[in-house]
This record gives structure tokens, C-alpha cells and sequence, in this order.
């Protein structure tokens, strides 16, 4: 059940949101590994700040609609990332409750190897 909550709640913070007709639409940078999503996931935000901190007038609203490429690659990748790791920690969960310690060190690696990345 916990895993269950886990994975909708998730699901909803890592959702995408549409983006408006009639707008140009940029590629954005791509997040093709979990290390390049959360440095540019990282470097996005901070970008995105400065633009919020400002006017926002037709120029910002353009660098916000290019900025949210990059960010919605990179939360994509992460999303997914994400689900895997839900799944990996389960298995973790269920090694150290039967007590299989090769299992629990497997899944203990690879959980924390991605948890890691996207917690600095």
C-alpha cells in the first residue's frame, strides 16, 4: 500500500503540464542520463529565478517558456528514475525482512546509487 501512495503521489509532483497552442516550441536541453537531469534540473531553477525575480514582461514570459523545456526533459528523466527507485527500494524492503543479506546489499547499491544523485 505504501508502495502504491508512493508511486500516485510522485506521479503527480513529476506531472507535466500542456503547454499552450499557438506558442513557439523549443527542444530544450536534453536529459538523457539522471546526473545530466538533475544538474540541469539545478541550473534551470536557478535560471528561472532570476527571470521570476524580474519584470515580467514579453521577453520574460519567452525566456520562461524556452526555460520549461530543459526543466520538463529533466523532470521527465527524474520522474522515471524515480519509479524505478520505488520499485528497488520495495525489494530492499522485502531482502532485509527475509534476511537475505546478498540481496540486501544488490538493491542497498543500487538504491543508494540512485538516491545519491538526485539528493546531494
Amino acid at each position: 500500500m505504501k508502495r502504491l501512495i508512493l508511486a500516485f503521489a510522485l506521479s503527480g509532483f513529476f506531472a507535466t503540464p500542456a503547454m499552450a497552442n499557438g506558442v513557439d516550441h523549443f527542444k530544450g536541453l536534453p536529459a538523457e542520463t539522471l546526473e545530466q537531469a538533475v544538474a540541469n534540473f539545478s541550473e534551470y531553477n536557478q535560471r528561472l529565478s532570476v527571470v521570476l525575480a524580474g519584470e515580467i514582461d514579453n521577453q520574460a514570459m519567452t525566456e520562461v517558456h524556452e526555460l520549461t523545456y530543459t526543466l520538463e526533459n529533466a523532470l521527465e528523466k527524474i520522474h522515471l528514475e524515480v519509479a524505478e527507485l520505488v520499485d528497488t527500494l520495495e525489494d530492499l524492503h522485502v531482502a532485509s525482512e527475509t534476511y537475505d543479506a546478498d540481496k540486501v546489499k544488490a538493491k542497498g547499491d543500487a538504491y543508494l546509487s540512485v538516491a545519491t544523485t538526485v539528493v546531494k
